[in-house]
């Protein structure tokens, strides 16, 4: 049995995440100690591991807590799809690589993009997420995006990282001040208008996601400046419990 700081250390993932993971019921802790102790075993830590591969392929928290919960779930077949999706990011990066090593070798000769192109992941991440697609919001989101381009849902990417990068300019505020807050259900309204039905449920998931590190992570930071993806999860919370 190893405490939660051990496991925290072990995965990278935070206290606080893991925390938050054992509170929605989607990682809870195998045994609570008298004192308050957080325990998990090997179990607890295999299903850590899935969590964390659903999270590579765009889950929302929500969402897998659901597949992991459901009687046909496959550790197999989930396995196989993070290798095949990891296998398509490596050949993308040779790729990229490649072409970097040969602008500073000979220089730009051809103007190249195909190394650029990452179609093949995306649709890869599509049909996985597709294959496990059984929530309510999920069927809405495939339902809904059903008709939109590529282009179109590029443009309401691009929109949505607006929020964070708004968000970004006012994260020396407090996360509970009137502009944070306005900026958490405008993400909200966004998202149910434009995916799903976003409830404060899957508002806070979202919100723990923003802040868990990794790509999503990156991209948010990198749109309003390090520490956006924890503001925007705090501000989130802020906005939730104000509604109570």
């Amino acid at each position: 049995m190893m405490k939660i700081h051990e496991v925290s250390r072990l995965t990278g993932v935070s206290v606080r995440a893991l925390q938050h993971y054992d509170n929605i019921g989607l990682l809870p802790a195998t045994e609570v100690t008298e004192k308050g102790y957080r325990l998990y075993d090997d179990a607890a830590l295999k299903r850590l591991q899935h969590i964390l591969l659903f999270k590579e392929l765009q889950f929302s928290l929500k969402e897998i807590k659901t597949i992991l919960d459901s009687p046909d779930f496959d550790p197999e077949r989930a396995i196989a799809q993070q290798i095949r999706l990891l296998e398509l990011r490596k050949s993308h990066l040779d790729d990229l690589l490649k072409l970097a090593r040969g602008i500073q070798k000979i220089g730009v000769n051809e103007l190249d993009f195909t190394a650029f192109d990452t179609k093949k992941i995306d649709e890869y991440a599509k049909e996985a997420k597709a294959s496990w697609g059984s929530t309510p919001e999920y069927k809405e989101y495939e339902q809904r995006s059903k008709g939109r381009s590529r282009e179109e849902e590029q443009e309401l990417g691009i929109r949505l990282m607006a929020f964070f990068k708004d968000l970004g300019t006012i994260r020396d505020k407090s996360p509970s001040s009137p502009e944070a807050l306005a900026l958490a259900k405008s993400i909200q309204d966004f998202i149910s208008a434009n995916y799903y039905n976003c409830s404060d449920e899957i508002l806070l998931s979202l919100g723990e996601s923003y802040a868990a590190g990794g790509p999503m992570t990156d991209n948010i930071d990198k749109a309003g400046g390090k520490g956006t993806g924890e503001f925007a999860r705090c501000a989130i919370e802020a906005y939730v419990a104000s509604k109570k």
